[in-house]
């Protein structure tokens, strides 16, 4: 019985190196959780701040991705990418239904803006299109 006791005991000891690497362990990690935290604040820093959600906003944000796809905007420092025309025919379409859904509702300098960005898209996707 004795025996068993021993064998017994030997199953419950901990290793203590085991326990002090896990530690390490965590302790590298939240290091890097904390660095990468701090990064993150830090580039939310140099970004500025945001422009006001409006109606300029919103044409612009969807005139941008379609001169992407169009490949008539690029990224500096980026290689030149073929056209996606399917993408740009969406965003000019999501452009066309902000105009139909919008009509008499917005101020004149707001339908001249929408007006004369989808003239100039269309102009565009033609161009690339042809």
């Amino acid at each position: 019985m004795a025996e068993e006791e021993k064998k017994e005991e030997k199953k419950i000891i901990i290793d203590e190196d085991w326990k002090q690497e896990a530690q390490r362990e965590k302790e590298i990690l939240a290091a890097q959780e904390a660095a990468e935290k701090k990064k993150a604040q830090e580039e939310g820093k140099h970004r500025g701040p945001l422009p006001n959600g409006n109606f300029a906003a919103l044409v612009s944000m969807l005139t941008t991705q379609a001169l992407f796809a169009l490949g008539l905007l690029q990224v500096e420092g980026q290689e030149k990418r073929q056209p996606d025309l399917a993408l740009a025919k969406y965003n000019i379409d999501m452009l066309e239904t902000l105009e139909e859904k919008t009509k008499g509702n917005l101020t004149k300098e707001e339908e001249t803006v929408l007006a004369n960005t989808l003239s100039e898209l269309r102009m565009g996707y033609v161009k690339v299109a042809g």
